[in-house]
């Protein structure tokens, strides 16, 4: 069986190592993927829905996360991602929410692999407020038969941050999670930190803790609103 790899996000290899894989073509697609937020009050940052080769994968469960990855998860930041994939040839259509994909809302990607290699499926975007942690639907093998299939996606956690539950900026490597507007609305402030540290590898996320003190406490997050479990999203792909 041949060892999935990583598209490069955690070991940095080169697009000339991914020639393998474009030797034989997909038979052609047209896909579209729909992406639901499942959770009660919780965001999903601008998300990466991509088609790219065989032996390739976003990331390893148990692996230290790459810089591309970790930028996502803490950041939202996908600008790495996209360029890496369009490094391989992936067929991309990012950002189908156009921003912040708000709970019970859905947002629909539209991707053509005709003519290319790409027979793999993924999804990933920061979940919103989280340190570093991402919703993402890893290297799914996409059906060649015309259909519509249902996958229920998980959140992970990067390893790479704290899950201290504090406001920050979150630029990479440092504590503290990004709170743009309306997820600024709905935390508290004031909180101590809940103790923890960065795991180094990535793993199913825990969940936020958060408080119901909106003034102190442990957590900047209210746990009236924004905990979670997974799966916290629903992605329904229809292969044409």
């Amino acid at each position: 069986m041949m060892k999935i790899k990583q598209l490069g996000f955690s070991v940095g290899l080169s697009a000339a190592l991914f020639s393998a894989p474009f030797a034989s073509v997909a038979s052609a697609a047209d896909l579209t993927v729909e992406i639901e937020n499942l959770t009660r009050s919780t965001f999903f940052t601008p998300l990466v829905v991509a088609a790219h080769p065989a032996g390739t994968s976003l990331f390893d469960l148990g692996a230290a996360a790459s810089s591309e990855i970790q930028s996502i998860a803490e950041g939202g930041d996908i600008s790495g991602a996209e360029t890496l994939l369009t490094s391989i040839g992936a067929t991309q259509d990012n950002n189908p929410a156009a921003g912040l994909l708000v709970a019970g809302d859905s947002a629909t990607a539209t991707l053509n692999t005709d003519g290319t290699a790409n027979v793999l499926l993924s999804v990933a975007g920061m979940v919103l407020p989280t340190n570093d942690g991402f919703v993402a639907l890893n290297s799914i093998e996409i059906p060649t038969d015309a259909g519509t299939y249902v996958y229920y996606a998980k959140a992970y956690d990067a390893g790479t941050e704290a899950n201290d539950e504090m406001i920050g900026s979150g630029t990479p490597g440092e504590a503290g999670f990004p709170a743009p507007g309306p997820v600024a609305a709905t935390l508290g402030s004031g909180g101590t930190g809940i103790g923890a540290s960065a795991e180094g590898f990535i793993h199913i996320h825990r969940g936020v803790l958060g408080d119901t003190n909106a003034v102190g406490g442990e957590s900047d997050i209210d746990s009236t609103l924004h905990r979670w479990l997974n799966p916290v999203a629903k992605i329904t792909l229809t292969v044409n």
